[in-house]
């Protein structure tokens, strides 16, 4: 069974790793226009963060993506795989 959520209550969730490291803030989706799938996370960087910082992530961006394949749960948060995130921020 699916559990339907309206995309406005996505918006502006934290985004944190496994290990409760703070990524960014949601800022919107990348959806398959074919298939409907959510392909990505796009993720506002949260420049103070240590995680951030640690991954040499480019802040001049603010912006990085983040496979959907990396979130592990969503509830008040989006919880992802730190190493999903360092492969994409490479890219």
């Amino acid at each position: 069974m699916y559990k339907y959520t309206i995309a406005k209550q996505l918006a502006s969730k934290r985004v944190i790793t496994g290990r409760g490291e703070e990524v960014g803030k949601l800022i919107d989706v990348l959806v398959n226009e074919l298939t409907g799938d959510v392909e990505y996370l796009l993720v506002e960087i949260d420049s103070q963060s240590k995680l951030v910082k640690s991954l040499n992530l480019n802040t001049g961006d603010r912006i990085i993506k983040i496979p959907y394949a990396a979130v592990s749960a969503v509830s008040d948060v989006f919880i992802v795989d730190e190493k999903q995130i360092t492969a994409e921020a490479e890219e």
